[in-house]
């Protein structure tokens, strides 16, 4: 306990104790004053519905308040507004009859504010109460963190008396100054640097996770539990005293983080305030994670906040995660026109919006993952049986088909709307899929989309000429790679690659060319299982029966009119590829240009499922 003497033989004292009874305290002092003086308690002083018997001698030497009403009646009103209430007038009346005052952090700013208030100054006596409590707090208070954050929250019920006399603006620079130390370092007594908002661009927002970094420093939890009133002056005075917004910005994010768990209205208000703290700065931005903007979002907020919000959020979508998209519920219904697809809509064809204005200084790896991440939200979305092909289309539609490197999360897209939208014509599911661009698909999505029902014969028989295509040409690159592997059976029938071939440089290695180039045939050979192979060799005999069909029902609609598909072919057939041919055919709708090519159809898939069924056979031996 630290004690402080004055000349008169008061002391103020601090102590985390609490007080004995004042009350008691008071009239014992009371009545030894009339027995000392011989003078009678005369004035009536009426606080808050508790009336003091006092000695308007004694009152009058101590306060200018009282001196001011000397000549009033002997009953005095205090008003209903007076700082702390009876108890804080019960320990200054203490004060005034000779008794130590027993102060702490907890009572000091409802003792200087009622000093104040009852002009207990200087110029009444000297040693009066009110400079007494400025020492106090300047040099025991406003030294130790713990103590200042202790008196700022009692400050908060004192208002308007605690900001006019300065005592918040004194705790809020207090503050500000140890969390610039704190976040400086200069003596070097952190284990570990502070954790930025760059450290979490990476990963998805996490409330969880917020809460870990922000438990990690004692100072940045107390700073988010104080009032919203008192951390944006903390913050004003932190970015006053010349922090950079890189540590600022993160203070303010993790006191927002606070305002998501539990959502009710009152913590949307300091949400929506809080947010206008980081949305006022120019270069917040860039230290912010997307994740927390998208959280952000998807709270009821002003237009004008979620406004500031989708620009920030486009200006940072290629570094977005699809787990903080905003996704609509499947049991509300309605999903087409839902809130939260509207929203993210919004925000993909703002970015494209923007793009196809900066173009030429835009970094293509960017956009790429932009358009992915559409297809990722598209292929996650819970689709039902009244969303339109029309309403899909335009989903498809909101990225340009040149932000797409890779058609893999398209193709989940469209068959998870199929999945729930059977019913459909094979014209519609046709148009659907005409998006899809079997050259874009890998190996795996290729293999899925053969053995997928769903899927339309067009689509199926493009994705095998592909991946004939990707065969041939494999086998032309790899001639010395497969008599490196022992796979003599096709040296002869093969060209010779120009350049040489090393166990190290072999094309057909992962390393060098990637899992995305290899062809079917491999993916049959090393990755595909027996059962898969199985599945897709069922679906190539269904499509050999439903071409036969086809062929049989050309021959029985003989038309003596020239194909017209064969007709532009059959001057160049012998200086185009198999794959061109039959890929400009597999558009045409007319019966009797499709009639050779059918035949021809037939015995690449029947070589395709000859093929792989020479692999199964060698891989089981």
């Amino acid at each position: 306990m630290e004690t402080y003497s004055f000349k008169d033989g008061s002391s103020v004292a601090s102590s985390p104790i609490s007080s004995p009874n004042i009350s008691t305290l008071l009239k014992i002092k009371v009545l030894s004053w009339s027995k000392e003086t011989g003078l009678p308690a005369s004035v009536h002083v009426r606080v808050c519905n508790k009336t003091f018997n006092l000695h308007k001698t004694l009152l009058c030497t101590k306060s200018g308040y009282f001196k001011e009403r000397d000549d009033q009646l002997s009953e005095i009103e205090i008003p209903q507004d007076f700082p702390g209430g009876a108890e804080t007038f019960e320990k200054i009346m203490l004060f005034i009859y000779g008794c130590p005052t027993l102060i702490h952090p907890f009572n000091i700013a409802g003792l200087k504010c009622a000093a104040q208030f009852l002009q207990m100054t200087e110029h009444y006596s000297m040693g009066n109460l009110c400079e007494r409590f400025d020492l106090y707090l300047n040099q025991v208070i406003l030294q130790n963190w713990d103590d200042t954050l202790v008196v700022l929250k009692t400050c908060q019920e004192l208002l308007p008396w605690s900001e006019d006399l300065l005592i918040v603006s004194r705790c809020i620079e207090s503050l500000a100054f140890t969390a610039c130390m704190e976040i400086l370092d200069p003596e070097r007594r952190r284990e570990k640097p502070m954790v930025m908002l760059e450290d979490l661009m990476n990963q998805p927002w996490e409330y969880t996770t917020v809460d870990k970094i922000i438990n990690q420093d004692t100072w940045i939890k107390d700073l988010t539990d104080l009032p919203f009133a008192f951390f944006r002056q903390v913050t004003g005075s932190l970015r006053r005293q010349g922090m950079k917004e890189r540590y600022v910005s993160p203070l303010i994010v993790f006191y927002v983080n606070k305002c998501f768990i539990p959502e009710d209205q009152t913590n949307t208000d300091i949400l929506q305030r809080a947010l206008d703290l980081l949305l006022t700065r120019d270069k917040a931005y860039r230290f912010v994670p997307v994740g927390f903007y998208l959280a952000c979002l998807a709270r009821n907020l002003k237009h004008e906040t979620v406004v500031k919000l989708q620009y920030q959020i486009v200006s940072l979508l290629h570094t977005a995660h699809t787990e903080n998209f905003i996704y609509p519920n499947a049991w509300s219904g309605n999903v087409a026109f839902s809130q939260e697809l509207l929203t993210m809509e919004n925000l993909f064809v703002a970015y494209v919006s923007t793009e196809s204005e900066r173009h030429l200084t835009s970094s293509p790896s960017n956009v790429m993952r932009v358009g992915n991440l559409w297809d990722i939200y598209l292929s996650r979305l819970p689709y039902d049986q009244d969303m339109e092909n029309k309403r899909f289309i335009e989903l498809i539609e909101t990225v340009p088909m040149s932000f797409r490197e890779s058609h893999d999360q398209l193709y989940l897209a469209v068959n998870a709307f199929l999945q729930v939208h059977k019913a459909i014509s094979q014209e519609e599911k046709g148009s659907i899929c005409s998006y899809l661009n079997c050259q874009k698909l890998s190996e795996e999505t290729s293999l899925e989309l053969v053995q997928n029902e769903q899927m339309p014969l067009r689509l199926v028989v493009q994705a095998l000429f592909v991946q004939q295509l990707n065969t041939h040409q494999a086998f032309k690159d790899c001639s010395d790679s497969f008599r490196f592997t022992n796979s003599a059976d096709f040296s002869g029938s093969v060209v010779p690659s120009s350049r040489p071939l090393t166990s190290q440089h072999s094309p057909c290695t992962d390393d060098e060319t990637g899992p995305r180039s290899r062809p079917l045939c491999f993916l049959m050979q090393k990755d595909a299982t027996l059962d898969e192979y199985e599945s897709t060799s069922f679906r190539i005999h269904n499509l050999e029966e439903q071409l036969v069909s086809l062929k049989k029902t050309l021959q029985s609609h003989s038309n003596p009119k020239k194909p017209t598909c064969l007709g532009k072919r059959s001057a160049s057939r012998n200086r185009s590829t198999f794959g061109q041919v039959t890929t400009a055919c597999i558009g045409s709708v007319s019966f009797t240009s499709q009639r050779k090519y059918a035949n021809r159809l037939l015995r690449v898939l029947r070589r395709v499922n000859l093929f792989g069924s020479r692999k199964t056979n060698r891989s089981e031996r």
